[in-house]
């Protein structure tokens, strides 16, 4: 019998088989690693992706922030908190801002499906802004030739302390003096100082006082009563609760005033008040207005407020010359009172608390009124107005009424006159000229003084700020 052997070939099978088990879990692992591979591409291209995304969501963040800051918006370029935090672009973001006298740091967090981005911002201060100023002018016009002028002799001679700006040029005569920097545009002829330089102006629209004022004074006048009063005539008026009662509507005993005008005129004074008059305008004997719903006064409290009106602002009484809001509070009282139109300054404002009260009036254009934004200072007629306690912005000029000798021989501002356009000091008369004495307040520069609703001027609530640098940080 013949005896075939297979062991060969069942070895041969047996290798093949064993190859084929190896391969199989070559193959097998190979798959499982491309997969790995795959999957771990994918995971990392999503990873990048979020982290472009969350740097991109901090990126717009923190020029939003930039924006605003510049704006003078400071205290709403923040956004949201750590543990509040914003949504934007299919993540969530926050922004802090630190702002301090000469440097401001705006920092963004970001979030997106966990990836995180971090951005600091750093900018210095550079320049000033018009609380910083006695006087400033900021040429809006570009009116190359305007001067802001400075002169008389000397017990008539102009005295500014504090700093003086001009968009234009700067003309000191006689023997006017400012002590304090004067910064020019243009040049500055008669005293040294700094030329060549820009300054920022506030943006009023961007307040959007006809919205976010406190009181709109028009609209509570829309139940006014027409009544006769001790202060003069006869009037619009509102009850004592209402916060607008310190004003008096179209009073009938100043129509030459009223109808030169071409809106509604708005006479601060407070017909709940006994008049006095202050014949020595010392401000001993100061005709008082009170805040509504401060110091046991009737309604809501008027104090840290805005006062929007859409027409013209008096501080002029033919009985009184002085005026002064009172108030026992050991803070104090800080008002602010924005006009659409002109205000015109009469008679004298003071303080009753000169370390804690503000007052600040701040005209604004009306654009189809072609007077207006302007602030109109002295009495041309009897010459009551020799003292003004307050900080005044005029959008438009700042012009000067007393132009003949009947006018305020002299005329102190404790405070600042500060205009968009120009200070148009227009004071003298044959060889006399009315004395100007500015004695800046800094109260709101450093600090000190809160006031409600000032805007913050172009560049900064510090002046003008100037980006340094940007750089990514971690977390706080």
């Amino acid at each position: 019998m013949n005896r075939q052997n297979f062991s060969g070939r069942n070895s041969t099978r047996g290798s093949a088989a064993v190859v084929a088990l190896v391969a199989i879990t070559v193959l097998v692992g190979l798959c499982g690693a491309m997969l790995m591979i795959a999957s771990r591409s994918n995971s990392e291209g999503g990873v990048a992706v979020n982290h472009h995304q969350a740097t991109a969501v901090a990126q717009a963040g923190l020029n939003e922030a930039l924006l605003k800051v510049a704006a003078g918006q400071t205290a709403e370029a923040e956004v949201g908190s750590e543990g509040a935090p914003a949504s934007f672009g299919g993540g969530t973001y926050w922004v802090t801002v630190d702002a301090g006298d000469e440097a401001c740091t705006v920092r963004a967090f970001a979030d997106v499906r966990g990836e995180q981005e971090n951005l600091e911002a750093l900018l210095t201060g550079g320049g000033q802004d018009i609380y910083d100023h006695a006087l400033f002018a900021g040429n809006t016009s570009g009116d190359p030739l305007y001067n802001l002028k400075l002169g008389g002799k000397n017990a008539q001679a102009d005295q500014v302390t504090g700093d003086v700006y001009s968009g234009g040029n700067v003309l000191v005569t006689g023997t006017a003096s400012v002590a304090g920097t004067i910064r020019a545009d243009g040049t500055i002829t008669g005293a040294s100082g700094e030329t060549g330089v820009t300054q920022p102006i506030p943006d009023l629209m961007a307040m959007d006082y006809a919205n976010t004022a406190d009181f709109k004074v028009a609209s509570l006048f829309t139940t006014a009563t027409y009544k006769s009063n001790a202060l003069g005539g006869k009037a619009y008026q509102v009850p004592e609760a209402n916060p607008a009662h310190i004003f008096r509507k179209n009073p009938n005993d100043r129509l030459s005033d009223i109808n030169a005008t071409v809106k509604n005129d708005y006479f601060l004074e407070d017909p709940y008040e006994p008049v006095h008059s202050d014949s020595g305008s010392t401000g001993a004997d100061a005709c008082p207005i009170t805040i509504s719903g401060v110091g046991g006064e009737p309604g809501v409290n008027g104090n840290q407020k805005v006062y929007y009106i859409d027409g013209n602002l008096w501080i002029h009484n033919k009985n009184v010359f002085s005026f002064k809001i009172v108030n026992d509070s050991a803070s104090g009282v800080q008002v602010s009172f924005v006009v659409k139109g002109n205000i015109y300054f009469s008679d004298n404002v003071f303080y009753k608390n000169t370390a804690e009260d503000g007052v600040a009036f701040i005209a604004m254009k009306d654009s189809v009124v072609a007077d207006s934004g302007n602030i109109y200072f002295g009495d041309p007629v009897f010459g009551t107005l020799e003292q003004m306690h307050a900080f005044m912005y005029a959008e438009n000029n700042f012009i000067d009424k007393n132009l003949n000798a009947a006018g305020s021989a002299k005329v102190a501002v404790y405070g600042n006159m500060t205009a968009g356009n120009k200070v148009d000091i227009q004071r003298d008369f044959g060889t006399a000229h009315s004395k100007l004495t500015v004695n800046y307040d800094g109260r709101i520069s450093n600090g000190d003084l809160k006031m409600p609703g000032l805007p913050g001027s172009g560049a900064g609530d510090d002046g003008a700020w100037t980006f340094q640098a940007m750089h990514r940080i971690g977390r706080p």
